[in-house]
Order: C-alpha cells, then sequence, then structure tokens
C-alpha cells in the first residue's frame, strides 16, 4: 500500500521546542557521534547547561570516520579512533539559530583516544556561543544529567551499550 507523503513534519530544537516544517525544506544531515569511556566515566561536551555526546554533521566529502573523528577533535581536542557502531537513530531538527531544519541520521560510536589533550580551544562556528571545554563524567551519574541531544532516555542506553561493548573488544 503507498501512503501519500505528508506535507509537513514536526521538528524539535535543542530545548525541545516544537514546529511544524514542510518536508520541501528539510535537508539529511548524517550525524556522527563518539563515546569514549574511561575508568568508568564518559567524555561528554559541555552545552548550555547540559552535555552531549561528541560529534556533529558530515560534510559531502567526508567518510563517516572522517567526520567522527573532526567533530571529536574540534569539540574535546582528543584524537580518536573509531570502534564499534553503537547506536542509530533519526530526528527531525531545527537549528535555533541558522531556521534550517533538518532529517538527521545520528549514528553513534564506540571510540578509543590515540592522543591530544583535553580543550575548548578547537571549538568553531556556532559552538563558540553554547560548548564549553567537555568533562569526564562519572557513568552513575548520567541518568542524573541533562542532556541537549534528541535520544531523551537512550542516552543511558548509549553509556551501558558502550560499556558492554568495550569489554567485548578488549
Amino acid at each position: 500500500m503507498h501512503k501519500t507523503s505528508p506535507k509537513t513534519v514536526v521538528c524539535h530544537d535543542v530545548f525541545w521546542n516544537l514546529q511544524r516544517v514542510p518536508v520541501k525544506k528539510l535537508v539529511y544531515r548524517p550525524s556522527i557521534y563518539g563515546v569514549l569511556v574511561e575508568k568508568n566515566k564518559v567524555l561528554l561536551s559541555r552545552q548550555w547547561d547540559g552535555y552531549d555526546f561528541p560529534g556533529g554533521g558530515g560534510y559531502k566529502h567526508e567518510m563517516i570516520e572522517q567526520t567522527l573523528e573532526r567533530e571529536f577533535w574540534e569539540e574535546t581536542g582528543l584524537k580518536v579512533s573509531v570502534g564499534l557502531p553503537i547506536w542509530c537513530s533519526s530526528s527531525f531538527f531545527t537549528f535555533r539559530n541558522h531556521n534550517k531544519s533538518v532529517h538527521a541520521i545520528c549514528i553513534y560510536f564506540l571510540c578509543k583516544r590515540i592522543g591530544g589533550t583535553i580543550t575548548d580551544k578547537n571549538l568553531v562556528g556556532e559552538e563558540l556561543n553554547y560548548a564549553k571545554k567537555p568533562e569526564w563524567i562519572d557513568v552513575r551519574r548520567i541518568s542524573k544529567i541533562k542532556f541537549y541531544n534528541s535520544l531523551k532516555k537512550d542516552n543511558l542506553t548509549i553509556i551501558k551499550r558502550s560499556l558492554a561493548l568495550k569489554k567485548i573488544s578488549h
């Protein structure tokens, strides 16, 4: 059965404000994120008064691994190797300051640190307005912190999967 395509979709912004957006204005955006866990702590990017996993949108000329390596370095100062996939989801998202709406395909990977020093000196563009130096957060605190991403309750699942995969891959 062929279903008629909708003319609009409901998008959310980082604060979960909702708005209807014409489908013809949506852009596909691959978004790649990394999960780095060391000594039962996960490295998270500081954003406003909360956190997110390091990562972001890929460019058309980048492979997935290149996107993650670049984004992770920009947001944390660390060089990482890309490991196993952990999670995949999608969302309809509107960037607050650009009024640009995307159908984001979000892929999360386990990462391993291979170099660098934690810093906020590599932030670029809009990130300069809201992001701060990343922090190591004890995995036991994850359910108590505020996340700014489209996952809602899946953040804890991603951390648990990361811990399990890390045990398997080492």
